[in-house]
């Protein structure tokens, strides 16, 4: 979804910088197709010192918990995935709330699942559990300046408003109403290709959810045939099911997204017995 990598652990442990210095890097790209609306928005992200210091800290909570990335750079990678969602969605005819709900355009609704994807966890700057939450009022205190040179109001508050439901709809049970929501939910859930669980399993916290996502290669996002997307996932090991099975298909059960995902799985490996040849999400 993105050329960005995390980067290899140091042995010797990072080497820390000044909070100036750590933020300097942390500036989210995608492709925008000409949406100024989407272009506005993602300027004031990049320019503004707060939100890039919530991604940093958010990464510091997820290293002291062993956990795996949730940088600028995770946050990049669910922005793309979040928009190439959508825009298969739309363009097989399926319409955002953004323009069932309020009369708005497809434009309108990628703003949505931008602010989503690149607030969700701005909570884990403070900590991990109910990050969710915390996301909700750290991104409110934000999101009326970020979004000023892009909306006046009221479409500005409702705007906010959408983006705050697919914060709160990323959580477990978060029951998103809205397409966008669900998009933003998806595709936290489809940051899983390779080396992105690198630093906890070389750290040695090897558990079911790194062992698991360890074993997931390659995640592609295409136009499907029998439904409007469709998702491969390659496998090098069948621990990857657990990945797909349980976290993947939670977040998509009960979304306005399911019945329109084909998932397959497909487990490539030669190394291990093969109890599994393929799997696929009904």
């Amino acid at each position: 979804m993105t050329e960005e990598k995390v980067p290899a652990p140091d042995p010797a442990g990072p080497v820390r910088k000044p909070p100036k210095e750590a933020i300097e890097e942390a500036k989210v790209r995608v492709p925008t197709r000409g949406n100024r609306k989407l272009e506005s928005f993602l300027a004031a992200v990049n320019s503004d010192e707060q939100v890039r210091a919530w991604w940093y800290m958010a990464q510091v909570h997820a290293e002291r918990l062993g956990m795996s990335d949730h940088s600028w750079v995770h946050m990049q990678i669910v922005l793309n995935i979040s928009l190439r969602l959508l825009r298969l969605l739309v363009k097989a005819g399926v319409e955002p709330a953004m323009v069932s709900d309020h009369g708005m355009r497809d434009r309108d609704a990628e703003v949505v699942v931008a602010g989503g994807a690149l607030l969700h966890d701005v909570g884990m700057s403070i900590h991990r559990t109910d990050h969710e939450e915390y996301s909700l009022f750290l991104a409110s205190g934000a999101l009326d300046r970020l979004l000023a040179d892009v909306y006046p109001q009221p479409a500005r508050t409702v705007i906010a408003s959408e983006i705050l439901h697919a914060i709160i709809g990323h959580r477990r049970r978060g029951e998103p109403y809205t397409l966008e929501a669900g998009v933003v939910r998806v595709a936290d859930a489809l940051d899983m290709a390779q080396g992105r669980t690198r630093i906890p399993i070389e750290a040695g916290h090897e558990g079911i959810h790194s062992i698991s996502a360890a074993a997931i290669d390659e995640v592609r996002i295409e136009a499907g045939e029998e439904r409007p997307v469709r998702i491969e996932i390659e496998l090098n090991n069948s621990a990857g099911i657990f990945q797909v099975d349980d976290l993947l298909a939670t977040k998509i059960r009960g979304t306005p997204l399911e019945g329109k995902l084909e998932v397959v799985a497909k487990i490539e490996g030669e190394s291990e017995k093969r109890l599994l040849s393929g799997f696929r999400l009904s």
